[in-house]
Parts: structure tokens; C-alpha cells; sequence
């Protein structure tokens, strides 16, 4: 039978001769005859408070195994589990403190052995179900990404100071072995998805506390982010004509298929081939908001060739998106273009290139907006083809737009 000891309020069998907790002396008549501990001067375990096995026999470093009582069988005999997070110990002592931790607040032993993987999985199906948007959901992911170092981790096991130092070293390498270091906007992200991960988890009593909440990201990350906070720029006459010169080269056809299309960078991954029609020159794709999502966008006639180049390309890989890497990808899982993958390459063709080194991947998208603006493009024919929202409720709703009208308008970019 278990009594409360009245010195610390736990739990304890009648016939314990002192709380194993405090160590409140429970029969003085027993402790003053010396009846405190075993033989073995090892303490007494209360009657279904767990056990304490001694593996013997083998060569083991921690040879005390730790099992709990959760219940009882048919029988009436106790059920055992390992101790989680950790089950064996170096020494009697070490695993008699663990257990009594454990009696003081019994957990769910199995949402204690989750792992942070684990936790992110069933975090993420609930809280992705709230999201509107693709594109927020492919941040997530991608801030994920750079915390594979702790995708193994049991979650009972992760403190600030780990959260921080992920944080603070954050990396990810993609499965063609390119490295990309975090930017300070990431490192942010991650922090908001720890926020929200450990809110789950305290929800459902897998913690105490939540770790993600003790801290705020470092200033300096702070100011990296407003400095990172810069307008889009577009190309000068000259790096056009660099691009142009340079179009066959590399993925210097996809930066124009970019500034000739309007495409966010995130789209251009993203343009199924059975969407891409040669005869009617138009393409079928977009992203992030009603508007933008499976737009008409026109085939430029300059970049017509280009276009035609990679659907072949496309075709010939067994590809079902238009564009694709192939640089150290053989395998058809690795072709599609992420929004990474084409940063990366930006990136690389404004080095190589000698551009301006404040271009982002997003330019193109500016420098089709400003083109289209310099030419006199419609406005109205702008916002359909780049996805912005059409707030004139006259052109929106009462106003049919034809491709063709499309074609004409994109077609006064020089």
C-alpha cells in the first residue's frame, strides 16, 4: 500500500522504513535499530516504484538498468518499462536518483523517447493545415533543412543553449553536395519554427518549459536582416547585353527566361511541361496568392529558343518540369530546380559575370516589371501576367482578357 510521506508529500510503500525521496524517517523504531538500507548498504525501492537491475556477465560501461512500473497485468503484477530518455547507469546510485526523479513527476514514456524529427512531423501536419499557402508551408520545410543536426535528438534533451547553437552555426548541404550557410532571414525562421514546435510540445506535456522561448535571436542577426531588407534592383543595358552574350552558357537562359516572363524565383521550379504550350506560345504556372497561382504568362519571342531548348531538354531527361539541373544530377529526383538551387547558380553568373554583387534572385522579376513599365505595357495586362491582385472591380469581374491581348502587350518589351 503507498502513503504519502509527510515530509516531501511523494509517494511511498507502509513499510518503508524512511522516504526514499527526503529520507524522512518513517519507523523511527526501525531507524534507530539501523534498518535503513540492504546488506548491500544499497536504499531500499518502495513496492511499485520501479526496479533496479544489475546486468552481469557483460562487459558493459553502465550495467544498472532502470525499469518503471506503469500498471499492473491480469495478474496483478507490475508492468515494467525502460526508464526513457536514458535506462542504464554507471552505478546503483546514479539509477536510484533517475527513478526517483521520475516517481517525483511521471511522464509518458513514450512521448518522452520522441525525437525532434518526430516532434517536427506531427507539429507540422496540424499546423500546416492552417497555412493558405504553398509557399509558406516550402519555408518551413526549408528552415527545417538547416536543422538537420538536430533531427535525431530526443526532445527532453534539447535546451536553449543547443537551439542557439544551431542557430548561430546554421547550415544545410543538398544532395549535390552544395553547402549553403544560413542568411540572417532563415535564422530567424528557424527560431519561429522552435517557437512553435515547443508550444506543441508543451501542449501535449512532452516538456516542462519551452527552450525556444528563453531566448531571442542575437542583435547582430537583427541587423543583418534590416541590412539584407534592400530593394530589388534591376540589370543595367550592360549586364543585359552580358546576358545575352552569355545565353547558351550555363543557367544564363533561365535568369532571362526570369526577366522576360516575370516568373518569382520559387516559380520557375515550378512550370510543369504539359503546362508549357510551343504552339500557342504561352505557359501555365505561378504561385503564393490567388492571383499569381496558374497564371497565362506569354512566351516572350525573344526567349522563345530558349524556352524550346530546355522543354527539349526537359523531354530527353524524362523530365516533368520544364527546367532542371544537371550539373552532378544524374538521377530524375535530383533534376527539379529548387528555389535554392537557382540562388546558388544566380549567384555564381553575377560573380562570374563581374554584375553588380547586390543582385538577388528575385531581379529578374523586377526587371520585367520595369521593362514592362519603360515599354508602356498595360497595366492591367502587367498585373495578370506577374499575378499581382486586380483591385478595380470593373476590370476584375467585368472585363474578359483574351491571350492574345497578352501576347500584344508583352510583345512592346524590347
Amino acid at each position: 500500500m503507498l502513503i504519502k510521506c509527510k515530509e516531501c508529500g511523494l509517494q511511498v510503500s507502509d513499510k518503508a522504513i524512511m522516504c526514499p525521496h527526503c529520507g524522512f524517517p518513517l519507523q523511527p523504531d526501525a531507524v534507530s535499530k539501523g534498518y535503513v538500507r540492504k546488506k548491500n548498504g544499497r536504499l531500499k525501492l518502495p513496492n511499485g516504484f520501479g526496479r533496479i537491475t544489475e546486468i552481469k556477465n557483460k562487459n558493459l560501461r553502465n550495467r544498472y538498468r532502470v525499469m518503471v512500473t506503469v500498471g499492473k497485468d491480469k495478474n496483478g503484477k507490475p508492468i515494467g518499462k525502460l526508464l526513457k530518455p536514458q535506462a542504464y547507469f554507471r552505478t546503483y546510485n546514479e539509477a536510484y536518483e533517475a527513478l526517483v526523479e521520475y516517481n517525483k513527476n511521471p511522464y509518458d514514456l513514450d512521448k518522452k523517447g520522441i525525437t525532434m524529427q518526430e516532434l517536427y512531423d506531427k507539429w507540422s501536419e496540424r499546423y500546416f493545415k492552417t497555412l493558405k499557402s504553398d509557399s509558406s508551408k516550402r519555408a518551413i520545410r526549408s528552415a527545417w533543412g538547416y536543422c538537420s543536426i538536430l533531427h535525431k535528438s530526443k526532445v527532453i534533451a534539447v535546451n536553449t543553449g543547443i537551439l542557439k547553437e544551431c542557430i548561430d552555426n546554421a547550415k544545410r548541404t543538398d544532395n549535390d553536395g552544395n553547402v549553403f550557410v544560413a542568411s540572417a532571414g532563415m535564422k530567424s525562421r528557424m527560431k519561429s519554427v522552435f517557437n512553435l514546435m515547443f508550444d506543441y510540445a508543451l501542449e501535449h506535456e512532452i516538456i516542462n518549459r519551452n527552450p525556444a522561448r528563453a531566448f531571442e535571436i542575437s542583435k547582430d542577426v537583427i541587423k543583418t536582416i534590416e541590412e539584407e531588407k534592400v530593394d530589388h534592383i534591376t540589370f543595367t543595358d550592360d549586364e543585359m547585353k552580358t546576358l545575352w552574350n552569355h545565353r547558351y552558357e550555363g543557367y544564363v537562359d533561365m535568369v532571362l527566361i526570369q526577366c522576360y516572363g516575370g516568373w518569382r524565383p520559387q516559380e520557375l521550379g515550378l512550370i510543369e511541361l504539359k503546362n508549357v504550350d510551343l504552339e500557342k506560345n504561352i505557359i501555365i504556372g505561378g504561385m503564393k496568392t490567388d492571383s499569381g497561382t496558374d497564371r497565362i504568362v506569354p512566351i516572350h519571342p525573344k526567349i522563345k529558343d530558349l524556352v524550346v531548348r530546355r522543354y527539349t531538354e526537359a523531354k530527353e531527361l524524362g523530365s516533368e518540369y520544364l527546367l532542371n539541373t544537371t550539373d552532378g544530377a544524374k538521377k530524375k529526383d535530383r533534376l527539379k530546380l529548387t528555389y535554392d538551387k537557382y540562388k546558388h547558380r544566380f549567384e555564381k553568373i553575377v560573380k562570374e559575370y563581374d554584375m553588380n554583387p547586390k543582385h538577388r534572385a528575385h531581379d529578374g522579376r523586377k526587371q520585367f516589371i520595369t521593362m514592362c513599365k519603360k515599354y508602356n505595357v498595360d497595366e492591367y495586362a502587367l498585373k495578370y501576367i506577374v499575378g499581382h491582385k486586380i483591385t478595380d472591380i470593373t476590370e476584375r469581374v467585368y472585363t474578359d482578357r483574351d491571350i492574345e491581348w497578352l501576347k500584344e502587350e508583352i510583345s512592346k518589351v524590347k
